[in-house]
């Protein structure tokens, strides 16, 4: 089997309670950002969808999703194109997140009430013990939830679509730093040293305990994507 569509194959996972279209959407995307298709590779759907044994239909959905995202390019006479995500991608979103992650905390934390502050604890408190037993995928989900929880309580809705767009790039490569228990157990840290910063107003804590939360991930993040030969 042609080792790009390999590639896609064992990311489509089918126990999602998804369509096809999708399914395969999401399975081209991780690929493409992870690198498992470098970036200059031409997307045949022809071949994909004879090998695949499905329509054109849900290919030609997925190649349209990623032409919006730029992580492929339909180029003439030559047919959709890799791009796929750079170093350089990294630290621009990186950059941005800094600066949106810090306004949406110090806004979250203006407008959060003390019953706010008690349901952001404990879902802290709740991260701390799936660390301390090791279940690192509902971890995963928590962390996420942290940041989507102050987002939703900063009541800036464009910010939070926009933040989510960028993060989306990156979450693979996120996962994968997130695995190793030194990343996790600092992370867990930067989590609770945020949330006192909001606890206390104070808004230098949050921005300089922010930016440095961002950085180590960014750090994690290109020592995968350099393993990876990503340029």
């Amino acid at each position: 089997m042609n080792p790009i569509i390999e590639a896609v194959r064992k990311n489509l996972d089918f126990s999602q309670n998804k369509t096809l279209k999708i399914l395969l959407y999401e399975a081209f995307r991780k690929t493409i950002i992870l690198s498992d298709i470098p970036a200059g590779s031409r997307i045949n759907e022809k071949e994909f969808s004879e090998v695949l044994n499905i329509s054109r239909t849900p290919i030609r959905y997925a190649m349209q999703r990623l032409v919006e995202e730029r992580l492929v390019e339909h180029v003439p006479r030559v047919g959709i194109v890799v791009k796929g995500i750079s170093i350089q991608d990294a630290y621009e979103i990186y950059d941005i997140r800094k600066a949106l992650d810090t306004l949406a905390t110090i806004k979250a934390m203006e407008l959060m009430n003390e019953a706010d502050f008690a349901e952001l604890k404990a879902l802290l408190e709740h991260s701390n013990q799936l660390n301390d037993e090791d279940r690192v995928d509902e971890l995963l989900v928590s962390f996420s939830d942290f940041n989507a929880f102050i987002y939703e309580k900063s009541r800036m809705l464009r910010l939070k679509s926009i933040v989510t767009n960028l993060q989306a790039y990156l979450v693979y490569f996120r996962d994968i730093a997130i695995r190793s228990s030194d990343r996790r157990d600092k992370a867990l840290e930067e989590h609770w040293l945020i949330y006192r910063g909001m606890k206390t107003n104070n808004r230098e804590q949050i921005q300089m305990i922010t930016h440095e939360h961002l950085d180590r991930s960014l750090n994690f993040i290109l020592v995968e994507m350099e393993r990876r030969k990503i340029e």
